[in-house]
């Protein structure tokens, strides 16, 4: 096959150029926002709604970090060391020890009732779950604001 000059010169430049062009567009494709004051979980996934999700968060002794993160590590199901083996399904590991997982308290779901990790009903942290398998940790943003 025969490429001419031009063609070789054009096709040097297009890679550059596509880089540059996708490197000032680059967002997540999966947003959660934790919002303390109403104890809800916005999911928007490619810009667009997803759900709306109650949970709880960090109750009165105890914090919730604030402040914009991406999965750390995930993990089908976790069993917590500090709080007597409590079982955490579907856990999105953002900070440190602090995860979004499943709960079986869901009446509690809605107001401060956690030791600082985010809380969901096990069916929705388990759509999470799978939204950050799909998507990739790095297409993934978590905010928590007050």
């Amino acid at each position: 096959m025969f490429v001419s000059g031009l063609g070789r010169f054009v096709c040097a430049l297009s890679v550059p150029l596509l880089l540059i062009a996708s490197a000032g567009t680059a967002s997540a494709s999966v947003v959660a926002v934790v919002d303390i004051s109403t104890q809800r979980m916005h999911v928007t996934v490619d810009g667009g709604p997803y759900a709306v999700w109650k949970v709880s968060t960090a109750k009165r002794g105890y914090y919730t970090p604030r402040g914009s993160f991406h999965p750390k590590y995930l993990k089908r199901m976790h069993y917590s060391r500090k709080y007597d083996n409590s079982p955490m399904p579907y856990s999105v590991f953002f900070y440190g020890g602090y995860a979004i997982h499943g709960t079986q308290y869901v009446r509690r779901l809605g107001s401060p009732a956690s030791h600082g990790c985010i809380r969901l009903h096990t069916a929705n942290a388990a759509a999470f779950y799978a939204l950050i398998k799909r998507y990739g940790q790095g297409n993934t943003r978590i905010r928590v604001v007050n």
